[in-house]
């Protein structure tokens, strides 16, 4: 493999890498539906140790504005709490001694604009980090190109790919975005 055509396929590699970011990013967004990715990134303090929620809980979606938590261990769900209130999601968590609730009440159209222009936001991110590795393969080539390390036409020839993977990079960003947006608006 060419130097030229490693430097492609790790271009690549970046806008998947992006991409993949992109999604788990969106998943965080509240959408008026009960979605058990709004609770990826809390840690409970399980006897000392910062533990990932579904690592101390078994957490379900019986209904589409309500997910339950069933600790493991009835002596950590203070601390289950605790870690719901803290994380700010405007949530606020029931418990009944054995399950906790968390009801997801719906969002006013004010607060879904809000969202969807927080999606907006995240989405144009990844384009400028599309963009921007774009911009690095582009003079990385331009070196080599300088150094005689590379034909013109060859520099030319990666160059376009390299901003055909650009441009399908940015398009699938566009459409993931496009479609949490629809899910955010969605009442």
């Amino acid at each position: 493999m060419s130097q030229s055509e490693a430097l492609l396929k790790e271009f690549k590699a970046k806008v998947e890498k992006a991409i993949e970011g992109l999604k788990l990013g969106l998943a965080k967004f509240r959408t008026g539906r009960a979605n058990l990715s709004l609770l990826d990134g809390i840690r409970v303090n399980y006897y000392g140790s910062p533990t990932p929620l579904n690592g101390c809980a078994a957490l379900g979606v019986p209904e589409p504005r309500l997910i339950t938590i069933k600790p493991y261990d009835k002596g950590v769900l203070r601390e289950i709490e605790k870690a719901i209130r803290e994380a700010n999601l405007g949530l606020n968590p029931m418990s009944d001694g054995e399950f906790i609730r968390l009801p997801i009440p719906p969002l006013t159209e004010a607060r879904r604009k809000e969202i969807a222009k927080q999606v907006r936001t995240r989405g144009e991110e990844h384009k400028i980090s599309i963009r921007n590795e774009r911009r690095d393969v582009n003079e990385i080539l331009k070196g080599m190109q300088k150094d005689k390390l590379l034909s013109e036409d060859e520099a030319k020839r990666i160059s376009e790919k390299v901003q055909k993977e650009t441009d399908a990079g940015i398009a699938r960003v566009e459409e993931l975005v496009a479609k949490k947006e629809k899910e955010v608006m969605e009442v």
